[in-house]
């Protein structure tokens, strides 16, 4: 690269920089507020609130860095033009592909860190972070009780304590659990507390009732078809315990885990013991081709942004309409990439379009920086002729 170059490609990257790591804080800070109630109200401990959160930056340099290396390629070049340095280079003999370098090694690099992330990191850090909210759920569930509140653990287990004392203790307790179908129990009891049992916490529950609602089979001598009915069964108890973990070690270990704790090879070929739905295979597949493509938009959107600021007249104080066009192409073409990931998502026959919309930008961006060859020429040149400055 020449002095030039670096001249140029410093700024971009310093640029680039600054603007990753702003926006990913920022999206970090609005994603991990739903976390500060687990530090704030329920005891979860600030190291493992950092180290939590913290999990979700690597899937969020993925997705901001093709549109934040977009916007400095952009914002950089604009200001080239509008400072007329553009001009000068131009007159010193550089072409559009030479004025292009130094954002195609920028993208470059942002491509492959973002394979990097994509392939492997991601995936890494999803796993761990889901392992971490499953914890929470079942192995910490006593930081999810909060007195006066109904806290759910889970989707069929819900707690209630009028009010916890200083020592722990919790006091007014009633407990719906709906984990065995077609059975659900609630149970009421004077006071309790949470301790850890063999499979998570359990709760030890005093002077109470647990009731239960059976079905029964219909007497001898019923008509044919007659539905089994039901009947309140009431058990009064000094002592009682129920586990609040919603599921067994063993179930631990066998979690489900969704398309983005996996790794390429396991999108692609997943194995057949797991008996993954037919829905979930599709979705995996698009995960997958959405995993490859995804970096391509860095250079891609790089492309667009170099179409932009390069071509057309160089005004003073033009700037403004160049940078709303390449922000409103961007964004059209973010828009499109998630309805067609969708899309692919239930049809894996649309997967071809996944691959024309990481590719298509950045291939019509490189025709018109090469002049926009079997375009009509005078049309083409009055629009990327040079202003006199």
């Amino acid at each position: 690269m020449s002095r030039l170059d670096h001249y140029i490609f410093r700024q971009l990257a310093v640029a680039l920089l600054a603007v990753t790591i702003g926006l990913a804080a920022l999206v970090w800070l609005t994603q991990s507020l739903r976390f500060i109630e687990l530090v704030l109200d329920r005891g979860l401990s600030f190291s493992v609130f950092i180290e939590l959160t913290g999990l979700l930056l690597p899937s969020f340099f993925a997705v901001i860095l093709p549109i934040t290396t977009f916007v400095v390629s952009l914002f950089v070049y604009v200001r080239l033009a509008s400072d007329r340095e553009l001009v000068v280079m131009r007159a010193a003999g550089l072409s559009q592909w030479q004025l292009a370098r130094p954002v195609l090694a920028l993208a470059t690099l942002a491509m492959a860190t973002c394979y990097i992330l994509e392939l492997w990191v991601v995936p890494t850090t999803q796993a761990a972070f889901r392992a971490w909210q499953y914890e929470i759920r079942n192995e910490l569930a006593a930081i999810l009780v909060q007195e006066g509140v109904f806290s759910s653990v889970g989707d069929d287990l819900t707690v209630y304590a009028r009010y916890r004392d200083p020592d722990g203790t919790l006091r007014g307790i009633l407990v719906h659990d709906a984990r065995e179908a077609g059975a659900p129990v609630t149970i009421l009891a004077e006071a309790g507390r949470i301790a850890s049992g063999p499979n998570g916490p359990r709760v030890t529950l005093e002077n109470g009732q647990r009731q239960q609602v059976e079905k029964v089979s219909p007497p001898p001598g019923s008509l044919p078809g007659t539905a089994p009915q039901s009947r309140l069964s009431v058990l009064s108890f000094s002592e009682n315990s129920i586990d609040l973990a919603r599921a067994s070690r063993g179930e631990a270990d066998s979690r489900y885990r969704n398309a983005q704790e996996r790794n390429l090879q396991e999108l692609l070929h997943p194995d057949p013991a797991e008996r993954i739905p037919d829905r979930d295979l599709k979705r995996f597949v698009a995960e997958a081709h959405q995993r490859l493509t995804r970096p391509l938009s860095a250079i891609g959107y790089a492309l667009v942004a170099l179409a932009t600021a390069l071509t057309g007249q160089f005004r003073r104080h033009g700037g403004s309409l160049r940078l709303f066009t390449g922000i409103a192409v961007v964004v059209v073409l973010l828009a499109i990439g998630l309805t067609v990931g969708n899309l692919a998502a239930r049809s894996p026959r649309l997967i071809p379009l996944v691959w024309l919309n990481a590719l298509l930008p950045g291939l019509v961006a490189a025709w018109i920086l090469s002049g926009a060859p079997g375009w009509p020429q005078g049309w083409f040149t009055r629009r990327t002729r040079t202003a006199a400055p």
